[in-house]
């Protein structure tokens, strides 16, 4: 929930629903994996669990979309632009992948904010995320360059293995 929750619903609100519609979506889909996970054999010769999620996701976004046009008629733009917007496979997979690693980032960082002092992780989101200079980064804080660097460098480790912990097969960037 904690993790593939908020994943759905951001997807859903990114393909166009509504608050309440990618919500929807996020519960019909945590349902239907909590109705089917205790026949899920994970393999990974065979795919990971998130493909798994991604073919659910799909199926309801597109059971979701088209429940909408029968209830505001097939004359309705919105609906049929949401229809038409709907990619091809391999598109609504690279957009799921993308979506997928921009979410764990942000869980796994939101994790490890926790855990470190509040300077170190200025240091870190200052330099790695912000992309500002270290010397710039060094001065607004008080600190040496080289702290900012090992700050960087030990919360980005965390975040790494909060990651890897989920996922073994995410792309963290370097």
């Amino acid at each position: 929930m904690e993790i593939y929750g908020p994943l759905v619903y951001r997807f859903g609100r990114r393909k166009g629903l509504q608050d309440a519609d990618a919500t929807d979506l996020s519960q019909t889909v945590l349902t239907e994996v909590a109705q089917c996970i205790d026949r899920f054999q994970y393999d990974a010769s065979v795919g990971r669990f998130r493909n798994w999620l991604m073919v659910i996701a799909r199926y309801k976004l597109s059971r979701l979309v088209k429940k909408q046009s029968r209830h505001t008629g097939s004359g309705d733009t919105r609906v049929l632009a949401m229809l038409d917007a709907q990619p091809a496979d391999d598109e609504f997979e690279r957009h799921w992948n993308a979506e997928y690693q921009d979410h764990l980032f942000r869980w796994a960082a939101e994790q490890v904010k926790q855990e470190v002092e509040e300077r170190t992780w200025r240091a870190f989101w200052l330099t790695a995320v912000e992309n500002k200079s270290p010397s710039e980064v060094a001065a607004e804080l008080g600190v040496s360059i080289s702290r900012i660097y090992l700050a960087k460098s030990r919360v980005l480790l965390r975040i790494r293995r909060k990651v890897l912990a989920v996922d073994e097969s995410a792309r963290m960037p370097e």
